[in-house]
């Protein structure tokens, strides 16, 4: 199978800190990967069934709607049901972790706990590229 002419992956990042979006953005980019940044649970939810993305990438703590909600109204949505999602999240307790695993995400990463190259390299595994 010939990967040069598939289209980019889409990336949703969702995350609410303008500087941690924008580092990850470029980063992404880089990669070679199509992203679309929102700010907020409320716009990820819209984006997500319009953008149409191959992985979502979900802050936790946001205004709005919490990435944990988000999540689970994804999981409970045909259309985004099967989206793979990466939580990267400040929150680091075990019980934030098990909740977002009870909700179906596909990876929980906590933010003081990773660097960028380790994020691209789970974006990476999920999407099988």
């Amino acid at each position: 199978m010939d990967d040069t002419a598939a289209k980019p992956k889409k990336i949703l990042l969702v995350e609410d800190d303008d500087a941690l979006a924008n580092t990850y953005m470029m980063r992404l980019q880089a990669e070679g990967l199509d992203i679309r940044r929102v700010a907020n649970g409320e716009e990820a939810l819209s984006a997500a069934r319009e953008y149409r993305p191959d992985l979502v990438v979900l802050d936790a703590m946001m205004p709005k709607v919490s990435g944990f909600d988000v999540l689970d109204i994804l999981r409970n949505t045909p259309e985004t049901g099967n989206l793979k999602i990466i939580m990267l999240t400040a929150l680091s307790q075990d019980s934030d972790k098990q909740r977002a695993q009870g909700l179906g995400v596909d990876d929980y990463l906590v933010k003081s706990q990773v660097v960028m190259s380790d994020v691209v390299d789970r974006i990476k595994y999920h999407l099988g590229i």
